[in-house]
């Protein structure tokens, strides 16, 4: 291959994304900065001087932390920089905002991601930084502003307020929210609703980058006027804390005679298998029979006589002195299938199925 056509290849727009291949716009990156003008991706890295870097004004993060957090990170910046800040030239950033020249400067290159960096190297004194030049990232202005929110959200730099800013700085430069939903393959109703925390008043906006707003309780909020929501806030978080402040109530544990609840249908009593005794050789009562009374009304013993008995108890021996297991229903069912007949395990199921079905059990004679 003679060199002419392999000038003309290696400066061609298609065969600058070849490996190998060097673009003209790489080639004009390289004169700027006497960096080599290899095909290789390491070559768009840079060691370059801070006074050549200037940040973009559209970068929606306001807390790059307090001066004592930045001059730490520019410890180990010194030390060593892990992850490079990404960059533009200045021609492709002033191709998509020429009125952005007086904010440039005399700056090469404008910072897409990476400003905290820049500002921890000037906190401590470095001279330069590592920047990737990636003018792609430059290609339209919604993939510059995306390019910005993507890294700051991946790398979880942005709080709720500066993501929503960062979305108003693209509905601003782009267009209007149907630009910006045509983008992200959304509906113009989805940008609204990442835009609402705007709504809320300056000092709302900040307790939620503080987080001491949490943005769960910000969309009652914003339907208020602004002027009301500060107070509403300090009203609901005052009732809050009074309610923190009172004591809960012990919850002590319900004995198994405790009241059961069955649909908004209390049994307000519990039974237990009770032996009658036998009264005398006249008795009806066989000897050995069991009858089923009320937790207090064996309590009280004698007072009210005795009880009639249920007919066909037929309880076990084994089982005479328990409890019937009210709040326990899978021994209770097994107890039933023990000592019930199956046509009046029948009759007691579409019992319970009318009142599990109705709204006052009327009918089913549970009261």
């Amino acid at each position: 291959m003679s060199g002419r056509v392999a000038d003309q290849l290696g400066t061609g727009a298609s065969f600058g994304r070849t490996r190998g291949g060097v673009s003209a716009r790489r080639q004009a990156v390289a004169a700027t900065t006497g960096a080599p003008t290899t095909g290789a991706p390491d070559s768009r890295l840079r060691t370059l001087p801070l006074t050549q870097l200037v940040p973009t004004r559209f970068n929606p993060r306001r807390n790059f932390g307090s001066e004592e957090n930045l001059l730490e990170f520019g410890k180990r910046l010194r030390a060593k920089q892990l992850q490079p800040a990404v960059a533009v030239t200045q021609e492709a950033y002033l191709a998509l905002w020429p009125d952005e020249a007086d904010e440039v400067g005399e700056a090469a290159y404008v910072i897409a991601n990476g400003e905290r960096r820049y500002r921890a190297s000037l906190a401590i004194g470095l001279p330069t930084l590592e920047v990737v030049i990636d003018d792609e990232v430059a290609h339209s202005r919604a993939d510059f502003l995306n390019a910005i929110l993507s890294e700051n959200n991946d790398r979880e730099d942005l709080d709720p307020i500066e993501r929503a800013l960062g979305l108003q700085t693209m509905v601003d430069e782009l267009g209007g929210k149907t630009k910006v939903a045509e983008y992200y393959e959304k509906s113009a109703g989805w940008v609204t609703q990442q835009l609402y925390l705007l709504d809320l008043a300056p000092e709302l906006q900040e307790l939620v980058s503080s987080g001491e707003l949490p943005v769960r309780e910000t969309r009652a909020l914003v339907k208020l006027p602004a002027a009301e929501q500060a107070t509403a806030w300090k009203t609901r978080s005052a009732k809050r804390e009074e309610e923190k402040a009172q004591p809960k109530p012990r919850r002590e544990k319900r004995p198994a005679e405790a009241d059961v609840e069955l649909d908004g249908i209390q049994q307000r009593d519990s039974f237990t298998a009770v032996k009658e005794q036998t009264a005398g050789s006249g008795s009806a009562e066989p000897a050995g029979a069991f009858t089923a009374v009320k937790a207090d009304e064996e309590a009280k013993g004698e007072a009210r006589g005795p009880m009639a008995p249920l007919p066909d108890q037929r309880l076990a021996p084994a089982a005479a002195e328990r409890e019937v297991p009210w709040a326990d229903p899978e021994a209770l069912c097994g107890l039933l299938v023990q000592q019930m007949t199956r046509a009046d395990r029948v009759a007691l199921t579409r019992m319970l199925i009318d009142v599990n079905t109705s709204d006052t059990g009327a009918g089913t004679g549970l009261s």
